[in-house]
């Protein structure tokens, strides 16, 4: 459709994944992007929206950090079972 982008090329113009588009979709994180039954419809000229994921590495090794909590989680839900 003219004036419209599909998912594929949209994570072609932003060099990103279709599924992360999709995501954005879903979220409402692009604006004026439409659904048209299975096909999302992305205006062409639609801004990339932020990246939140977090890329700093906080979360890197935190079961190492936090052994203790997660061996006590581990067995709270064997005694559940």
């Amino acid at each position: 459709m003219k004036g419209y982008m599909t998912l594929v090329e949209a994570g072609e113009k932003w060099n990103v994944s279709p599924r992360l588009i999709n995501t954005y979709c879903l979220n409402g994180r692009i604006e004026g992007a439409e659904r048209a039954g299975r096909i999302w419809m992305i205006p062409e000229d639609a801004e990339r929206p932020i990246d939140l994921r977090v890329k700093s590495g906080y979360y890197k090794g935190w079961r190492e950090k936090h052994r203790d909590h997660v061996i006590q989680c581990k067995d709270k839900a064997q005694k559940i079972e």
